[in-house]
């Protein structure tokens, strides 16, 4: 590694040398190779790089992957406050 490289340099350096392959990942997010396979071929997914043949996946990616994937379940607030929450407005 270069002494004069910045440690930006050096971090991703670092997560390029740590790079997930398909099984890893799976197993990460319970889902199967196939579906992230799938994934891929429709667009989806974490990001990935493509070494020759091989997929890979840097553990940075799949994390902004499983952020942008959270869904918040706050409850939505009604414009009328007399309704219960599942009633319809008259």
């Amino acid at each position: 590694m270069n002494p004069r490289a910045t440690t930006t340099e050096r971090d991703q350096t670092r997560d390029t040398a740590r790079a997930l392959t398909e099984r890893e990942v799976a197993e990460l997010l319970g889902l199967s190779v196939a579906t992230l396979r799938a994934w891929r071929h429709r667009g989806k997914g974490p990001r990935f790089l493509r070494l020759g043949r091989s997929v890979r996946y840097l553990p940075a990616d799949v994390a902004d992957f499983v952020r942008a994937s959270a869904v918040d379940t706050a409850p939505v607030s009604s414009s009328d406050d007399d309704s219960e929450v599942g009633e319809l407005p008259l």
